[in-house]
């Protein structure tokens, strides 16, 4: 189950108690003391794990719990440190404190970890405190107690190329036809209600991922339809391809095209400064070519670039494809 947004509960160990004890052995009537010092309680820490694509694997209010430190004990043995806790995490999450609203890192990159509670001190055993004004102390200290926090998670896919447009302009078709995705399409809006991700291989070794978008309403950058939800996917993409119904029965689709960009410029006025390109797809429905003719001037004009496909009867894919190639070889530049 595809889950964008959940929250958990961490807590770390507590230290483990030092120890209070004398050495007992024969022929050695004055032992001194040799409690040892109490574990460390283990830490919980957040990594970023390529192997993760998805959120929908937690639990809201789940709780990862690290061990507790053992006590010290005679003969000044230490305590064992209590077991540290990592949770894998897909890359693209962003970590919040969920009761300050706090953001905590953004785990974009393999490898990266936060420890959002750190495991209590072990506390000192009596062997510690022996001075030789105080050869036999009877106290020892107890382990510091560990921390506990309540953790957003929210997810922004990483794609390079972010397909974005109104309900039922064909992204999940054209996502399926260019990298094999299992996207659910249908002759009906709102079909795609969580982000797709495709790899589309280029050749050579290079290779594009792609994110499908739920379609665009006007008023999504408000939480209209499923806008707000799941614009924060496509704020990580490098460009963007935007699709327009050029055979739709709903308006124009030069409105369409117009009505997409100001959900995205009001989301995040960045967004229309990323490369993009205007595809006007279902041209095998014969739409009107006046409709096409304003498509294909607006491109112009806003200097983009511009395709008239068919994505589900694979027509006039290649200049979409070189382009999504040439994107990613100036990101490659860039990096």
């Amino acid at each position: 189950m595809f889950r964008d947004i959940v929250r958990i509960r961490v807590q770390s160990g507590n230290g483990g108690r030092g120890s209070v004890s004398f050495r007992r052995e024969k022929y050695v009537p004055f032992g001194g003391p040799d409690g040892g010092d109490g574990g460390d309680g283990g830490s919980v820490r957040i990594v970023c794990d390529r192997a993760i694509n998805h959120l929908g694997d937690f639990r809201d209010n789940q709780l990862f719990k690290a061990e507790h430190g053992n006590p010290g004990e005679s003969n000044k043995r230490h305590g064992r440190n209590g077991g540290d806790v990592e949770v894998p995490v897909p890359p693209g999450t962003l970590v919040y404190d969920a009761d300050t609203d706090e953001q905590l890192a953004d785990l974009g990159q393999p490898g990266e970890k936060l420890v959002p509670v750190v495991g209590g001190i072990g506390g000192r055993g009596n062997a510690r405190f022996a001075t030789p004004t105080r050869q036999a102390p009877r106290h020892a200290q107890p382990g510091l107690p560990g921390e506990e926090k309540n953790l957003r998670f929210e997810l922004k896919l990483i794609a390079a190329i972010g397909l974005v447009g109104r309900p039922n302009a064909g992204k999940t078709t054209l996502l399926r036809t260019l990298t094999g995705s299992k996207g659910k399409v249908a002759p009906y809006p709102f079909t795609t209600i969580s982000p797709n991700l495709g790899v589309l291989d280029l050749g050579e070794y290079e290779r594009a991922v792609m994110a499908d978008v739920p379609g665009l309403i006007e008023g999504a950058h408000r939480g209209e339809g499923l806008g707000l939800t799941f614009l924060r996917h496509i704020e990580r993409t490098q460009a963007l391809v935007v699709m327009v119904d050029a055979a739709t029965l709903e308006g124009e689709p030069i409105d369409h095209y117009r009505e997409v960009c100001r959900e995205l410029e009001a989301y995040e006025s960045e967004l229309l400064e990323r490369p993009r390109i205007l595809v006007a797809n279902k041209v095998d429905l014969d739409p009107d070519a006046e409709r096409l003719a304003v498509l294909r001037a607006t491109a112009e004009e806003e200097g983009i670039d511009y395709a008239e496909v068919s994505a589900m009867d694979d027509q006039g894919l290649g200049p979409v494809v070189e382009w999504i190639r040439a994107r990613g070889r100036e990101a490659a530049e860039v990096s």
